[in-house]
């Protein structure tokens, strides 16, 4: 019964951001999405999925400012030996975005720091202490209209040589693609 309860009010909430979409104002609005991609360079890490959360203001029609956070998985991989753990990250970044047009083509970036959560060793056969966080940065491309964000993304945390094993580099970034909705908040 409390799984149905909880399932009415979500579905109430977003019955709600949907049709405050159709009339509101977008210069403030909450996005909420979805991405994939394959880590690059791949030395310990395979692949990466995640969940973006950000808020947005358009301090002009062509810009915005905002803060982004969310959370993105990366799936550890063999490699020379060394059984690598998953590993996953929590951006606390700043937004900017560029809209040329008030529909079509934008692009912008996140930058901040990518706190690195997990297992506390880089592998599950080494005594390598996996780095805490470091830099992020995560620009993207993409196509935008009023609801949607379709974008292909680069994402990064800059560890330094932290991490770093025998024939072993440790990397957390990815190259991949996503999409947001945007729940318009007013002006």
């Amino acid at each position: 019964m409390k799984m149905f309860k909880q399932a009415i009010v979500l579905a109430g909430l977003l019955t709600a951001g949907v049709v405050s979409a159709q009339n509101a104002q977008m210069n403030n609005m909450i996005k909420v999405g979805a991405n994939v991609g394959l880590a690059v360079p791949s030395d310990n890490l395979s692949a990466a999925v995640g969940l973006d959360v950000s808020y947005q203001n358009l301090v002009t029609p062509g810009f915005g400012l905002g803060i982004a956070t969310g959370y993105s998985h990366y799936f550890g991989k063999e490699n020379n030996g060394y059984d690598n753990n998953d590993v996953g990250v929590v951006p606390i970044a700043a937004l900017i975005r560029i809209y040329p047009k008030q529909m079509g083509f934008y692009f912008g970036t996140d930058l901040g720091y990518g706190l690195l959560v997990g297992n506390d060793k880089v592998a599950a056969n080494a005594a390598t202490d996996r780095p805490n966080g470091g830099f992020y940065i995560k620009p993207e491309i993409g196509y935008h209209n009023q609801d949607w964000n379709f974008f292909v993304q680069y994402q990064k945390v800059f560890v330094g040589s932290n991490g770093d094993m025998p024939n072993q580099d440790y990397n957390v970034g990815n190259i991949g693609v996503g999409f947001s909705y945007n729940i318009p908040l007013g002006k």
